[in-house]
């Protein structure tokens, strides 16, 4: 799956784009780093602070802003109530979205076919669709009973 590039790959963008590297900045890029739980910029800035206890919100998210601007990342409203950060920019896909837990995975396939009916799109130009699938990670699928988890789902229908 692709993902974020590397920490020093990010530094050179930034520099190539004529935006200040800082240390804080560097720390961000390698937790990004192989992270694929698209973390919200309040959980990038729980793990920074574990390794610079001085590095503010404010700075995550600009940075955060920032790769999405320069198409790095790509910054989601799954409805989970914060923007979430993708780094799977290359690869098309579609997401999944715990109602539980706020989980949120890459869905990688394909829906042929999926467009809008001509005279449907209200004048919009439609250049790209994106499918959000809602329903239960598996962890927390194993923390409800059965027998509960199957009257929600009807409930919801």
């Amino acid at each position: 799956m692709s993902g974020v590039r590397t920490p020093e790959e990010l530094t050179d963008l930034f520099r190539r784009s004529g935006r200040k590297v800082t240390a804080q900045r560097q720390c961000i890029f390698r937790i990004l780093e192989g992270d694929e739980t698209h973390p919200s910029a309040e959980a990038v800035h729980a793990l920074a602070v574990r390794e610079m206890a001085t590095i503010s919100l404010k700075t995550v998210y600009q940075t955060l802003h920032d790769l999405a601007e320069m198409g790095e990342i790509t910054a989601l409203d799954v409805g989970t109530g914060r923007t979430r950060f993708d780094p799977n920019v290359d690869r098309p896909h579609h997401h999944l979205v715990c109602r539980s837990c706020g989980s949120v995975r890459d869905l990688v396939v394909d829906f042929p076919g999926l467009e809008i009916p001509a005279g449907a799109a209200l004048g919009f130009e439609v250049g790209a669709a994106e499918v959000v699938f809602r329903g239960m990670c598996p962890d927390c699928r194993a923390r409800i009973p059965r027998a509960r988890r199957t009257r929600s789902v009807t409930a919801t229908r």
